[in-house]
């Protein structure tokens, strides 16, 4: 077995210890509380989503027959002037 760089360990005081634990379990509950907070939220906004979901396919899908129509328009212009 290799000697240790920095000596042998050191004895940690029961109180840091306890700090220690109690910093990491309070940190897993308020985790655990805000994740079960945020995710409720973002469930009702996926539902908002869904329902209009539809109407932004609707209004993409009419933007871009627009958008090919002028494009070809413009295709056309661009032929007959030659």
């Amino acid at each position: 077995m290799s000697a240790l760089p920095y000596g042998p360990p050191v004895r940690v005081s029961p109180l840091i210890r306890f700090g220690r634990w109690s910093f990491l379990t309070v940190g897993i509950v308020y985790g655990a509380f805000h994740q079960n907070r945020l995710s409720k939220r973002e469930a009702k906004l996926r539902e908002i989503e869904a329902k209009e979901k539809p109407i932004r396919d609707a209004k993409i899908a009419a933007e871009k027959a627009l958008a090919a129509a002028a494009e070809i328009k413009a295709l056309e212009e661009m032929v007959n002037k030659k």
